[in-house]
């Protein structure tokens, strides 16, 4: 089995095709890997979810911000930011099978072998790998239950901005969908910083690109996540692939062969 993973789709349906069709790959013997935000801003977000739901047994999934922001709108949780892209889906026959699917994928994942972690913005150096895995199940379990509404009525805001174990309700899974999804900035006691989307450069005192401090237990994985386009995929660590390169502001797609460690990249368009 091969398996390739792939930096934020964003709706851009066209660069996934063209990256799987030079691969090769067969959905019946490869795994492909998806570090979230599958949909918004691009222009294919409904037969994006409509490709992905159709080879969903070889899929391995983290969701990002705009796949619970979509969740969010489709099941009526919020009407701010319905953005033009999503109108297709949002009027779609089928949207309810595609947004059930979407809401039992995980925020983290790692596999049996326990080589690699991802998740789509990253894992915070104050939490273990396993710590990770385990608050991920947390609202993974908040996201397949019947409080499902209730918490994306009230995942929105900034705060708590730091991570603390006696957190508890809508502030605990609040702050760990933020960890999960938001994250680029954070502090030496794992404070978040959500203004700064820059390459690294300039940053606000006291903060630093999360992967930049040392993790306070030992990973043996290495981390996988997207999420942040202006780095475009640079890390400048060999233990930590950057994968989002901005397909959707017209720059590429980026596939990894996490077997190889061969990259392949595809030309986007903007819009």
């Amino acid at each position: 089995m091969r398996r390739f993973a792939v930096g934020d789709l964003q709706g851009c349906l066209a660069p996934l095709q063209a990256l799987l069709e030079t691969v090769a790959f067969n959905p019946d013997r490869d795994q492909l890997w998806l570090v979230g935000d599958l949909v918004n801003r691009g222009p294919d977000s409904l037969d994006t979810l409509r490709f992905l739901y159709r080879i969903r047994d070889s899929l391995r999934i983290t969701l990002g911000n705009h796949d619970l922001h979509t969740l969010a709108l489709a099941r009526g949780a919020t009407e701010r930011g319905r953005h033009s892209t999503l109108q297709a889906l949002l009027a779609a026959p089928d949207l309810p099978e595609l947004v059930d699917w979407l809401r039992h994928q995980p925020l983290a994942y790692r596999p049996a072998e326990g080589d690699y972690l991802m998740s789509h913005a990253g894992i915070p150096h104050i939490w273990s790998s396993d710590q990770a895995l385990a608050l991920s199940r947390e609202l993974e379990a908040t996201l397949q239950g019947p409080g499902l509404d209730d918490f994306l009525r009230d995942m929105y805001g900034n705060e708590p901005a730091q991570w603390d174990d006696n957190l508890r309700g809508v502030a605990r899974l609040r702050c760990i969908t933020n960890y999960f999804t938001r994250m680029r900035l954070t502090g030496s006691q794992g404070e978040l910083e959500f203004d700064y989307k820059d390459t690294g450069d300039n940053l606000p005192d006291g903060y630093r690109p999360w992967f930049e401090w040392a993790p306070h237990s030992p990973r043996r994985e290495k981390l996988i996540f997207g999420h942040w386009a202006a780095l475009q995929g640079n890390t400048g660590r060999d233990e930590v692939i950057g994968l989002d390169t901005g397909c959707v502001w017209g720059n590429c797609m980026t596939m990894l062969n996490l077997e190889t460690g061969e990259r392949v990249s595809q030309p986007c368009r903007r819009g």
